[in-house]
């Protein structure tokens, strides 16, 4: 598994989670606290965007060698709300940004011990698990658009495919 692919998806991700969460912090703290309902994975938009940072941050923290002993839902977060939330995604982004700069082909091969949900020790290769969290993280992205789409009409598209038109575009005009 090319170190390339591994960095190009994790830009994406962030590209795509920022891209929701500017939609919803637009939408003010009576919007994304409100209650979608019981059949989402986490009720609120904002305790959604609180479930997605606490993975990243969890998976990052197991991938430095620290414990992860809280998981579920909210990763035992105190996160009020949605604007309290920015910036320390911004520094999760930052530090998972400097990680995975740092990493070389051959780290993507090292075994890497986590306990399950059930108990059970389970090795994975460090880049398999670089892969499972962008990937745990779509799901809940399209229930973050679904939820969007109720409160407020439909969402910018979250895609690789737009992500790569939205950089193009940025090149084009002398950014990024």
């Amino acid at each position: 598994m090319p170190i390339g692919l591994i960095r190009e998806l994790w830009e994406y991700h962030h590209w795509a989670n920022r891209r929701l969460f500017d939609v919803a912090a637009a939408l003010g703290e009576e919007v994304t606290s409100r209650e979608m309902g019981s059949h989402w994975s986490v009720p609120t938009l904002q305790a959604m965007f609180v479930h997605l940072y606490g993975a990243d941050r969890i998976w990052l923290r197991r991938w430095n060698g620290e414990s992860d002993s809280t998981a579920g839902p909210t990763y035992g977060l105190d996160i009020a709300t949605l604007g309290e939330l920015r910036r320390p995604w911004d520094d999760l982004e930052s530090e998972q940004r400097r990680f995975i700069a740092a990493l070389g082909e051959s780290d993507l091969e090292r075994t890497v011990k986590v306990r399950s949900p059930s108990g059970v020790m389970v090795s994975v290769t460090l880049g398999m698990m670089l892969l499972h969290v962008p990937n745990h993280a779509t799901h809940h992205r399209s229930e973050l658009a679904t939820m969007l789409t109720i409160a407020s009409g439909s969402p910018p598209d979250t895609g690789i495919m737009s992500y790569y038109r939205d950089n193009a575009d940025a090149r084009r005009a002398g950014g990024r």
